[in-house]
């Protein structure tokens, strides 16, 4: 049989143009998906240029996390120019079966396809075309397009030509995807760096001068923003509020707690000369303030440097040691409840007196439960003999000898809590 001539060039020609229309359209998007900035507007100019090559209805992209099957997000729909159909969307069986198979799916009978059997999808869907999005042989997202616009339905070149669009477009959504993400990251890196600034600001600046004591205090955070807490807050010429608190949680949600602990306190110690009644006000105030969850222990502390009188009431805090020269170590654990967990509470109040050479040692939760590297916390019982071996030496050199024998115990282990102490010494 001997084909004409005529037809044979036909063919070819319209071979060369379909060719041609197919380079002109992975040229038309290459050029705009590379000029675009943000992942939407990729997105947006990926599914518009897919819809116009395979001539569809409808397109759209849905992003995927093969490591969190469960979060799909369709970011981008959109509709061709004479189309005013409602919004289509893919069935999460057909969004099953793109992520199992990582390959093109096409159908242009939906009702009768034997994979989708009993799958109900909007019900002027009659075709579709999906292919993968794949970025290094990971699958970041399907690319879909619905309805052919004329014709019997989508084809074999439909398909080939709208995987080479997803190869083309692939990596360029995860490139800006990632891009995307450090972007963002480094917006919260400079907002937790500025958290830090401020909550550092909020903590003592330098330590009190007290006639006859020597009063110091540090906290070093487990994460660059911290809950825990320290403060001294000066009443008059013989009287100073000593306070170490230490909020429920660790980083940002702690340290906005820490924040609003501080103002509460250091507006209670303004009204009141009494441990018990600050607390009992505290309390209430953060009650108020918080979620149930949320709560904090607080060791507050009026010293009276001229009656050498400490009084304090311990709210669930660590009871800190009174090391005396005389007497066995004393817990001051006189107080009540951590703050914030119920509306009222009764809290007591304590007076020891602090002769000379005695010792206050305050500190939280993250010095006796320090942890290194084969699961062992430092303890109270290490922490009462280190004090004792140590309690002729100054207020400066316990607290750094005792932050740098627990950094030694940690050793290169994480530290797991935020570290606060502040150590008080009658030296005259």
């Amino acid at each position: 049989m001997i084909t004409d001539p005529n037809t044979i060039l036909r063919d070819e020609n319209q071979r060369l143009r379909k060719a041609i229309d197919e380079l002109s359209v992975l040229n038309d998007l290459a050029r705009v998906i590379s000029s675009a900035m943000t992942l939407d507007a990729v997105i947006e100019n990926v599914v518009k240029k897919s819809v116009k090559a395979v001539r569809g209805q409808q397109g759209m992209i849905t992003l995927v996390d093969e490591d969190i099957p469960t979060e799909m997000k369709t970011l981008i729909r959109t509709q061709n120019s004479t189309s005013d159909h409602q919004q289509f969307h893919l069935n999460q069986n057909i969004l099953g079966w793109m992520m199992i198979n990582k390959k093109p799916m096409m159908t242009n009978d939906l009702l009768s396809d034997p994979r989708f059997t009993g799958v109900k999808t909007d019900g002027e869907i009659r075709s579709i075309l999906c292919v993968p999005l794949l970025a290094k042989n990971k699958l970041i997202g399907i690319l879909a397009v619905f309805n052919k616009s004329e014709g019997n339905g989508f084809t074999e070149d439909d398909k080939r030509l709208l995987s080479i669009l997803a190869i083309q477009s692939a990596q360029v959504l995860e490139t800006t995807r990632l891009y995307q993400q450090e972007q963002s990251l480094k917006v919260i890196q400079e907002q937790v760096r500025l958290a830090a600034v401020i909550q550092n600001d909020l903590l003592p600046k330098k330590f009190p001068t007290v006639p006859g004591y020597e009063i110091v205090g540090r906290s070093i955070p487990a994460q660059l923003v911290g809950g825990d807490y320290f403060d001294f807050i000066p009443l008059n010429n013989t009287k100073m509020a000593i306070c170490v608190g230490d909020v429920s949680g660790k980083g940002f949600p702690a340290s906005l707690l820490m924040a609003n602990l501080q103002a509460t306190l250091r507006g209670q110690t303004m009204v009141t000369t009494s441990a018990r009644q600050c607390i009992n006000h505290s309390n209430k105030l953060l009650f108020e303030s918080t979620s149930s969850e949320k709560f904090a222990t607080v060791f507050y502390g009026l010293l009276d440097w001229e009656q050498h009188k400490f009084q304090f009431c311990n709210a669930g805090h660590d009871p800190p040691f009174h090391i005396s020269h005389h007497n066995e170590p004393k817990r001051l654990s006189t107080g009540g409840i951590v703050l914030g967990i119920m509306d009222s509470f009764p809290y007591e109040e304590e007076a020891v007196l602090v002769s000379q050479n005695d010792m206050i040692i305050i500190y939280t939760d993250g010095i006796t439960e320090a942890m290194n590297n084969r699961q062992e916390m430092f303890g109270e019982e290490n922490l009462t003999s280190f004090l004792m071996q140590h309690r002729d030496l100054s207020a400066g050199e316990v607290m750094n000898l005792i932050t740098a024998r627990i950094k030694s115990h940690i050793g290169d282990h994480p530290q797991s809590d935020d570290i606060t102490i502040v150590v008080i010494k009658r030296k005259l």
